[in-house]
């Protein structure tokens, strides 16, 4: 173990790959929102978010403000350290390189999982793209009713696992047709969909994850044991 955490390679190692958007957002009522609008990120509410995040094992230090924009590129182990999160009043965020994966779990829905647990309410929306060699992805949408979509696989190719119904969750969220048809849901292969697409859609309006002007704060973490350990296999070769 180095550097307080669970890593085995040394803080200066340099990642394989690269990490596309990693993000979930929980939307708590009323959804019908413009992020534009969204109040100031809370930090003391967005380091509590991180530590109950349940890849964080323990939140070290606050590295300060940003744009949702400004997401780390990870070059090396010690950026892999660095999570962006915000409390945007009754929205939080998160973005983590933990929640990418390549296709041996699917990260993003075990969180989803958890913050469902502890939000009924929320629309919770995540979008994670991995690419090493080839690209991962995983998607989800899960509505306060209990709808759910859930999308993971090798986009363009097998395995790729849809769950739930796209049209329903359309349906519920007032997204019009001609949306759907541009995505090719009705015509196209589901592994050739782009599913994050349509996780911008279920979030409308709402999806804070592409403004200049709205904020995050980075924080350095220790992630758990589980995490790191998957990680080091997911980020690293040999």
């Amino acid at each position: 173990m180095t550097d307080n955490s669970f890593w085995t390679l040394p803080p200066d190692r340099m990642v394989r790959g690269s990490m596309g958007h990693c993000n979930l957002t929980v939307l708590l009522p009323p959804f019908d929102v413009d992020a534009r609008t969204f109040p100031a990120n809370d930090p003391v509410r967005a380091a509590e978010f991180v530590a109950s995040f349940g890849t964080v094992d323990e939140v070290l230090e606050e590295i300060g403000p940003g744009s949702v924009l400004d997401v780390p590129y990870p070059n090396t182990r010690t950026d892999l350290d660095i999570v962006q999160a915000a409390a945007w009043g009754h929205v939080l965020g998160i973005s983590d390189p933990a929640l990418a994966d390549n296709g041996n779990d699917t990260p993003l829905l075990s969180e989803a999982r958890t913050l469902r647990e502890r939000y009924p309410d929320a629309r919770i929306v995540g979008r994670v793209h991995f690419h090493g060699g080839a690209s991962h992805t995983e998607d989800i949408v899960w509505l306060p009713d209990g709808a759910l979509f859930h999308a993971a696989g090798w986009p363009g190719d097998e395995p790729f696992e849809v769950t739930g119904d796209p049209g329903a969750i359309a349906s519920a969220l007032g997204i019009a047709a001609e949306k759907l048809e541009e995505l090719g849901l009705d015509e196209e292969d589901p592994a050739d969909i782009e599913w994050a697409d349509f996780a911008a859609l279920a979030l409308g309006r709402a999806d804070p994850w592409g403004w200049r002007q709205i904020q995050t704060t980075a924080f350095r973490v220790r992630h758990t044991e589980f995490a790191t350990s998957t990680m080091e296999e997911l980020y690293f070769v040999g």
